[in-house]
């Protein structure tokens, strides 16, 4: 592990942008171009636009299948992915470290949704998009049990709301859910909130409630779907796996996500690293950190799938 790198990264993260709140366009076109630095995995997989529920999707596929055994299917499964942007910006192109690098790192196939985003479709439309995802895989015959739930950012905690939702629909539950520094709570009462925002590259309380607004559109933040980490009944969620980093104002989200998933029954693993920011998984490439995460994360998914034992990661 490179304190060198990690300095590198605080560094790429702390450039200066405009001073004081952000228009829509000029916070989605920053967050286009810092994610359009990160390294994807394009020999290891391919990419083609397509549609899933009533949203257009990113489908990611690897390259080469991989040996998965004389017993495994011709399909080891799925994955669907939701990506991270505080609800307001961000889209499947921007997260594709990361999809590419699972894909690469499980040999499963993966959806990336392009779901609806704030302020012209403040909550509940993007928990609304991921249930209606989730839910076409079921249409179209794929085993839940074939299926894993995934996200970062506000998309890790998009995750862990469509498995809620599909939950109370009565649904079955997908094989696994995997967030990595999800944002969980909206009404941003976490220690960490205050603790880590000296440590925190990306975030400030402004920013964040910045977003928040234009996401909540005036609803209660108390609300289950939208602080689960503080007010949902999690019983009967999926085996869940949560990466964050201790650099970051939203480790409080994770931490108290995965303590309620426990009390609840919950098979929960909270996979906490130092010294790294939010998300810091999307340095793959770059932060030794963020390749070992990726690698635990593909292994979490790989146990739990259906047909997915034995897949080993390719990376080019």
């Amino acid at each position: 592990m490179s304190r060198e790198q990690r300095i590198r990264v605080d560094e790429i993260l702390r450039q200066p942008g405009p001073e004081g709140p952000q228009s829509v366009e000029e916070l989605r076109s920053g967050f286009r171009k810092l994610m359009a630095q990160m390294i994807v995995p394009h020999s290891s997989i391919r990419t083609a636009p397509t549609t899933l529920g009533d949203r257009p999707a990113l489908r990611v596929e690897p390259r080469r299948a991989p040996d998965r055994g004389a017993d495994a299917g011709p399909d080891a499964g799925t994955i669907l992915y939701f990506h991270g942007g505080g609800w307001v910006f961000g889209s499947p192109e921007t997260t594709l470290s990361l999809t590419g690098n699972l894909v690469a790192g499980t040999g499963l196939a993966a959806y990336s949704l392009d779901y609806r985003l704030a302020p012209e479709h403040p909550f509940p439309a993007a928990i609304e998009d991921g249930l209606s995802a989730y839910r076409a895989l079921l249409d179209r015959g794929e085993d839940p049990s074939a299926i894993v739930v995934a996200g970062d950012s506000a998309g890790g905690g998009l995750a862990v709301t469509t498995c809620l939702a599909a939950r109370d629909a009565g649904l079955p539950l997908p094989a696994a859910l995997l967030a990595f520094s999800p944002g969980t709570d909206a009404t941003r009462t976490g220690a960490s909130m205050d603790t880590k925002e000296d440590l925190d590259p990306i975030f400030t309380r402004a920013a964040l409630e910045h977003t928040g607004a234009m996401h909540l559109a005036g609803a209660d933040p108390r609300q289950p779907l939208l602080s689960p980490a503080v007010h949902a009944d999690l019983t009967g969620l999926p085996p869940m796996l949560i990466q964050v980093g201790t650099n970051e104002m939203l480790l409080d989200d994770s931490t108290r996500l995965a303590a309620r998933a426990s009390a609840a029954g919950v098979d929960v693993i909270l996979d906490v690293t130092a010294d790294v920011p939010h998300v810091f998984q999307s340095f793959a490439g770059v932060l030794d950190e963020a390749d070992e995460a990726l690698d635990r994360a593909a292994l979490f998914l790989r146990q739990r799938i259906k047909g997915g034992g034995g897949l080993r990661r390719s990376v080019g």
